[in-house]
């Protein structure tokens, strides 16, 4: 197995004399962060024990939201700070996916068109819902945007996670949804498309859309995801999972990235082999926009709505008393080289057990070995 901050150590300088001129400063930084993260170049700390001579090197994180070693344990601390969402409902995730036409245009401007997908999105989803034959409520969304398919290619498209049901305009139902269905997606694909068509008019992009983009069905998928727990658990990867991470990587040699992955819907994975040019290419144009916004909320779970989410969470606990809640610990399969050990604990010598000596590491000090 290698690393993406070896493919970066490797060719990044290469690719960045290239195309340097070019690149968006998000893309630079990503190269240069990805490359430097939990080596010398960060600076860190050292552990050493006076006795037995023994050194040890603790080099500090990058932290860039693209890095697959920082955010590798990121999930758990969002799913600690998401228990006030929770609904006691069944809920359900529903993904729309921009049409391959457009996907050109959006890359060239991720801002605006992420912005529109998001909005444009949300609100069909949420105008279906008030359809009183479906849910005929305000609903609660939480929203993640992906931009990538398993091979790395550029496959933009938003996960959101919605409850099953919906409050009264009055506040006093909660209005459920027919078991294991919640909007038609036909419908819900047309009113995507036309509601995103008007928002784009608006921001003199359209004329470099095709035509035949307003006349091809747009895909949208709804599955149910279990209770609100799993809900949150399916949701987590999506958040914090970048393009590739490290075990995917299956070698680095003469210029070339071997990978592998599953390809949707497939059970067998399959490897690829690309030129490390080619392999960065990909890559970065999953790297967001400085500032960029990759989770939202709408409807109940608007930040706005805090009242109206309490005001639902009461009219489903008082038919469903709340349940002791499980213990929400994932399966930690990370490695110490993956996280990096902890600079806040004393650390003892592997030798003779004292404690050791903490000292710290400027930015680009050579001592490591």
């Amino acid at each position: 197995m290698s690393e993406l901050a070896v493919i970066f150590q490797e060719a990044g300088q290469a690719y960045r004399a290239k195309y340097g001129e070019r690149m968006p400063a998000s893309h630079l930084k990503a190269l240069s962060d990805i490359a430097h993260c939990r080596t010398e170049v960060l600076g860190g700390h050292v552990y050493s024990c006076d006795r037995c001579q023994v050194a040890q090197y603790s080099y500090h994180s990058c932290g860039n939201r693209h890095c697959p070693k920082c955010q590798n344990q990121a999930g758990q601390g969002w799913l600690e700070r998401q228990q006030g969402l929770l609904l006691p409902t069944p809920y359900f995730m529903v993904t729309f996916t921009l049409p391959e036409p457009l996907r050109r245009l959006t890359r060239s401007h991720q801002t605006v068109m992420y912005d529109l997908l998001f909005r444009t999105a949300a609100a069909a989803l949420q105008a279906l819902a008030q359809d009183p034959r479906f849910v005929g409520g305000q609903i609660g969304l939480v929203g993640v945007l992906q931009t990538w398919a398993r091979d790395l290619s550029y496959h933009p498209h938003v996960h959101f996670l919605a409850p099953g049901g919906g409050l009264s305009a009055d506040g006093q139902q909660w209005l459920t949804s027919r078991p294991g269905f919640l909007v038609p997606v036909r419908a819900l694909s047309k009113l995507f498309r036309a509601k995103f068509r008007a928002a784009l008019q608006q921001t003199g992009l359209f004329d470099q859309v095709p035509a035949q983009v307003w006349r091809q069905e747009w895909v949208v998928h709804s599955e149910a995801v279990g209770d609100g727990q799993a809900a949150l658990k399916y949701l987590a990867p999506y958040i914090f999972r970048v393009a590739i991470s490290n075990n995917r990587i299956i070698k680095v040699a003469e210029g070339q990235v071997t990978f592998r992955y599953t390809p949707s819907g497939r059970k067998k994975s399959k490897v690829c082999t690309l030129p490390a040019e080619e392999f960065i290419r990909r890559f970065l144009q999953h790297v967001l926009p400085k500032g960029l916004v990759k989770v939202r909320y709408y409807g109940l779970f608007a930040p706005g709505q805090r009242q109206r989410l309490k005001q639902a969470r009461a009219l489903l606990e008082a038919h469903n008393p709340p349940e002791p809640e499980p213990d929400l610990d994932p399966e930690t399969t990370a490695t110490e080289a993956e996280v990096g050990p902890s600079s806040a604990l004393d650390r003892l010598c592997p030798k003779c057990g004292r404690p050791m000596r903490r000292q710290k590491l400027q930015p680009g000090w050579p001592q490591a070995p």
